[in-house]
């Protein structure tokens, strides 16, 4: 069961009670759009600007459904949903170019800097699973080479050989795993996530989940989480026997 709850910089009493609850874990892996990158408005505002050049609208449902889902995923979608008048290799074309310009050098999300320069201090291995593609990634990234410097690897599921099914299926995360030398079990790793998809996808890879999801999304797209949370600031390092923020 999920459970929500806002902290400060100290463990509430009744997230001390809560602590059993969840298993240390090792490793982080992180999605990246609508996690660490503020992408989602960006990418809704974009693909809505593609569906009105076929006279069609971008409904909630469909959005739901393309949340944390590959790139040739999300455009299938879209193009079976809403009965387009083109091929999903037309519309992914045109997805694919508008998106190298409108997502160049996306914001961060409130949080996200901190948690990953306190991992990286504390030297926990971190890695990025990100359904985006590798052009897509580079893009996006631009402006925070930096801090994306500081994952160990980036697992890019649109363009990844490896990674044989996007999410709900669980491939992303294990690869990710995979990749850090340690070779961590999927009990030792603990995914952070946005999108319903994304959580589905590292319950199923046998892995704790923190999710960050839109306030849109209902209780019941949020409840097979380990934990939600409103933001990444809220996360609380020592329930999974990571290093307390000072």
């Amino acid at each position: 069961m999920s459970r929500l709850f806002s902290t400060g910089s100290a463990l509430s009493a009744t997230a001390s009670k809560m602590v059993s609850n969840f298993r240390k874990v090792t490793h982080c892996i992180f999605d990246m759009d609508g996690l660490l990158l503020d992408t989602e408005k960006i990418y809704e505002k974009m693909l809505r600007e593609i569906i009105k050049s076929y006279n069609a609208t971008y409904p909630w449902a469909t959005r739901l459904k393309v949340l944390g889902t590959t790139e040739q995923r999300t455009v299938s979608i879209i193009v079976n949903d809403l009965k387009l008048s083109c091929t999903v290799d037309e519309f992914l074309k045109k997805f694919r170019e508008k998106q190298l310009v409108d997502l160049d050098g996306a914001p961060l999300m409130r949080g996200a800097a901190r948690l990953i320069h306190h991992l990286h201090q504390h030297n926990i291995p971190i890695a990025v699973a990100t359904s985006s593609s590798a052009d897509s990634y580079e893009v996006k990234t631009r402006k925070h080479l930096e801090l994306f410097d500081l994952f160990h690897h980036k697992v890019t599921g649109s363009s990844d050989p490896e990674v044989k099914q996007g999410k709900p299926a669980p491939d992303i995360f294990l690869v990710a795993a995979s990749r850090f030398p340690a070779k961590p079990t999927p009990e030792e790793c603990l995914v952070f996530e946005d999108a319903p998809n994304g959580v589905t996808a590292g319950r199923a890879a046998g892995m704790q989940v923190v999710m960050v999801p839109d306030p849109h999304i209902d209780e019941e797209q949020r409840k097979h989480a380990t934990v939600v949370l409103n933001s990444l600031e809220e996360f609380q390092p020592e329930l999974f026997g990571l290093p307390a923020f000072k």
